[in-house]
């Protein structure tokens, strides 16, 4: 299938690794033109230049927190410099700290908040002029599971989540006549840094290791595994992709059927 991603422009930030890293590759190999973006200068660099020795497309680094309110203006300025356009915007945060209610204070959930639901706000509110002006304009915001089936000791990850969910619904149903389509994937447990370092912090509290923690989680899956960031990365540029030109609202579970609700 021609996903007719040839030439169009991105931005995928928390791109440096994981999930984000993923898309930003997998959009390289489709003639993608992307503006990479996370916190690390270093580990952006090293990024960019691996997904450059594989694709021919165009990825340049623009260093910066995403919680920091001028970061998401700095991405479409280097957007509209380098390409004059932007057709795609992918806004991926790293998840917050783990542990219970009562071992947080307003500070965490305030910091909590602007990684997890207000840089997603900010990112989509730089980009919207000029993805008002693409043909083919598509949102991905990157959330998951737990906003359907919360899970235990990420009280901050299953509360702040499930706004970005609506939020991403919400621009659907706004920004559907201006030719704009706003999803969000709902990943499981998927290898990544992030999930291995939720996985050492089980194995702190059960006394075990992390190979048994993600052994335990093997046999919840009714695939006996866990999914590969380029199985996520396949799902969201199709959603991204001008093939899915009449899908938009939809919170899609990339979760090998983790999730056990039927809707």
């Amino acid at each position: 299938m021609d996903l007719k991603l040839k030439g169009k422009t991105a931005i995928v930030t928390g791109a440096s690794r994981g999930l984000g890293y993923a898309v930003a590759n997998l959009l390289a190999s489709e003639g993608v033109k992307i503006i990479l973006n996370s916190r690390d200068p270093n580990n952006l660099r090293n990024s960019a230049e691996l997904i450059r020795k594989s694709n021919p497309a165009q990825v340049i680094p623009v260093a910066g927190d995403i919680t920091n309110p001028s970061t998401p203006l700095l991405l479409a300025e280097a957007v509209k410099e380098n390409f004059g356009c932007l057709d795609l915007l992918i806004t991926n945060a790293g998840g917050p700290p783990v542990g219970s209610f009562e071992s947080f204070d307003d500070a965490d959930w305030d910091e909590a908040v602007e990684l997890s639901f207000i840089s997603h706000v900010r990112l989509i509110r730089a980009a919207l002029p000029l993805l008002k002006e693409s043909s083919s304009a598509s949102i991905l915001t990157i959330t998951s599971f737990s906003v359907k089936q919360p899970l235990p000791n990420l009280i901050l990850s299953n509360s702040i989540r499930s706004a970005t969910v609506g939020l991403t619904k919400s621009l659907a149903l706004e920004l559907g006549p201006v030719g704009i389509r706003v999803n969000s994937i709902l990943p499981a447990w998927t290898e990544t840094e992030r999930v291995r370092e939720l996985m050492e912090d089980r194995a702190r509290k059960n006394q075990s290791t992390v190979e048994d923690e993600i052994a335990k989680l093997t046999r919840e899956s009714p695939l006996g595994r866990l999914c590969t960031p380029d199985e996520f990365a396949r799902a969201a540029v199709f959603l991204l992709s001008p093939a899915a030109s009449f899908i938009t609202g939809v919170m899609l579970s990339v979760d090998g059927g983790f999730y056990r609700g039927t809707y």
